[in-house]
């Protein structure tokens, strides 16, 4: 089971989602990198549960333990283990259709390859796996800001409800757009269409049902020249970073697949000197050229299919047998993945650049 991503920043998930605990192995972070707790928790505390009416209810802390890899406050180059207990476990809604294929979810699948499963709350297919995810990012993200690289993310769209155009994220209203994107429920940085996003979700868990949605994600300060021109394209791995997430269906870059009702003329970005340095006029391709950072904005949006655990009831079968049931999964789910899952894809680029620029040597092995 491939539980690792990166080749020379290389974070390792584990465990399962009713487990005992749950964390990541971050291995390849460069010494000296100033790290404490608090790093990790900021961050785990934007994706945790129970926080609003549109996530999930699920009381859970996610306090984060480092075990290792970090000695008076800093990196020393070993791998750095980082762990959370689950405390808010509830296994029993799912005993009565642990032999069913419950829609939407790879309970078939995983079946099929591996026989014996984890069944409570989908185990090692749960999101909760992301936990381990967000702690490795923020490990990423930080180191990554002593380089001028700076990640930010937010909801477009839930549902029928999109906001009309991005907030064209820059270092200067960088601040002001992470304030706005945390004080919404949604993760959506416009206050008037976070409302009527807020309201969709409620609608959908009313009705038993659940929504889904795209984040858009921003990669500020990324160097030209991060990235390999064939399989390694830096947009061939955050395209598999985002696609690894739970429920994720497409991903797209720049102007993505509106690009096609262009002609070449107006799709082309124009090179000009701005600054003393080459930049493009526009950014239609979303930082990225041949596989290869350009060292405009990155910009990319990945699509949330709507959550699989609904109590609205479908029609299954029995996985032994194949005979016809009805389900209904109760428990405590998200209605939406949304709003939960902007910190986690935050993580996902953060941990994918971090490889890439010490691959490309933009950062060193040890720091000063």
């Amino acid at each position: 089971m491939s539980s690792s991503l990166g080749k020379m920043f290389v974070l390792t998930t584990w465990g399962e989602s009713h487990g005992p605990s749950i964390g990541c192995v971050v291995d390849g972070c460069p010494s000296g990198l100033a790290l404490a707790e608090a790093d990790i928790q900021r961050e785990l505390d934007r994706r945790r549960p129970g926080t609003s009416e549109v996530v999930s209810p699920r009381k859970e802390g996610d306090k984060v333990e480092i075990l290792s890899g970090v000695f008076q406050g800093r990196t020393v180059g070993s791998p750095i283990a980082m762990l959370v207990w689950n405390v808010d476990a509830d296994s029993s809604k799912y005993e009565a259709i642990q032999d069913l294929a419950r829609p939407g979810h790879a309970d078939y699948t995983y079946a099929v390859k591996y026989g014996h499963r984890d069944w409570r709350g989908g185990g090692r297919q749960s999101a909760r796996e992301t936990v381990g995810r967000v702690a490795g990012g923020a490990v990423a993200r930080k180191l990554l800001r002593l380089f001028g690289v700076e990640i930010v993310a937010y909801t477009v769209k839930i549902g029928r409800v999109k906001l009309p155009e991005g907030p064209g994220a820059t270092a200067k209203t960088l601040p002001g757009l992470r304030k706005r994107v945390d004080s919404s429920p949604v993760r959506c940085p416009d206050p008037g269409v976070s409302k009527r996003m807020e309201a969709e979700i409620l609608a959908a868990k009313e009705d038993g049902d659940s929504v889904g949605g795209v984040i858009e994600a921003v990669a500020l300060g990324v160097p030209p020249g991060l990235g390999e021109p064939v399989f390694d394209k830096l947009g061939a791995d955050l395209g598999k970073a985002l696609l690894s997430l739970p429920t994720v269906k497409g991903v797209e870059f720049g102007e993505g697949f509106a690009i096609t009702d262009l002609r070449g003329s107006k799709a082309n970005d124009i090179f000009e000197k701005r600054g003393g340095k080459i930049v493009t006029r526009t950014n239609r391709m979303g930082g990225l050229l041949g596989g290869i950072s350009s060292g405009m904005p990155i910009v990319m949006r990945a699509a949330f299919k709507p959550a699989s655990s609904i109590r609205k009831e479908q029609e299954t079968v029995e996985m032994k047998t194949g005979r016809k049931r009805k389900i209904a999964v109760e428990g405590r789910h998200d209605p939406c993945v949304v709003p939960r899952a902007v910190p986690i894809v935050e993580a996902m680029v953060g941990l994918v650049l971090a490889d890439h620029g010490i691959r490309s040597g933009m950062i060193p092995r040890k720091l000063a």
